[in-house]
């Protein structure tokens, strides 16, 4: 439990700035003054401060210390690689997967063309929704290559594809290509989604890779305008 205390700090002020019992633009309390109210070390409460600022909650300012930001908005890593079990654990929010589409099929020529695949490839294609603190607000399409991935299950898309692929079948998953824009709502967006009226969705492309190049995963992740800020961590150097 002493291992984990950090992130029990972490979630006990995510829930409190999520709540909006702290408001945007409020400063938090002093590193100092937290290490004495939670009877720990400067360097848990150090671990819980950084877990805050990495999920979108605080801004850290030299010399003002941990200011709140504005989170109606949840954040997704745009330049990182992680799966949405990974982001909805951090984000403390209440999340459930929904696998409306599981299947092995001959990939058409679109889906051929994404991952570089032969006449002969066969692909598993998964449609799954997002529900966020009970709203249906993400759609993820996902097509992975079976010479890559031999066996798959609907029980495995309803947890996570990633911690299958990485514990299970050991693959190490490397790097992606990524594409961000904006497209009009479809059909099957308004089937599995509550798109509240909007007429646009946030499209993210995702071109997955393994450790040695080799293209194994397509993914479009559609995202409801209002719910989503895609943030980033950019150093200027020379």
């Amino acid at each position: 439990m002493r291992n984990n205390k950090y992130y029990t700090i972490y979630l006990e002020w995510a829930e409190k700035i999520k709540s909006g019992e702290i408001k945007p633009g409020e400063i938090l309390p002093s590193e100092n003054d937290l290490t004495k109210t939670y009877k720990t070390s400067r360097e848990t409460i150090r671990k819980a401060l950084n877990l805050l600022a990495q999920n979108g909650f605080i801004q850290k300012v030299k010399g003002k210390g941990s200011i709140v930001l504005d989170v109606q908005k949840m954040s997704l890593p745009f330049s990182g690689l992680v799966s949405f079990k990974e982001v909805s654990e951090h984000s403390g929010m209440k999340t459930k997967t929904t696998v409306h589409e599981f299947a092995l099929m001959k990939p058409n020529e679109f889906i051929k063309q994404q991952l570089q695949a032969s006449p002969k490839d066969e692909v598993w294609k998964i449609v799954r929704s997002r529900n966020i603190n009970g709203e249906e607000i993400i759609l993820d399409k996902d097509y992975l290559l079976r010479k890559h991935v031999p066996f798959l299950s609907k029980e495995i898309c309803e947890g996570s594809i990633y911690e299958y692929l990485e514990k299970k079948l050991k693959l190490n998953i490397s790097f992606a290509k990524k594409e961000i824009i904006v497209e009009k709502v479809t059909d099957e967006d308004r089937k599995y989604l509550e798109i509240d009226g909007f007429d646009h969705i946030v499209v993210v492309k995702n071109h997955v890779y393994l450790d040695d190049a080799t293209l194994f995963q397509y993914t479009e992740s559609r995202h409801r305008l209002d719910k989503f800020r895609f943030v980033d961590f950019a150093r200027r150097g020379l």
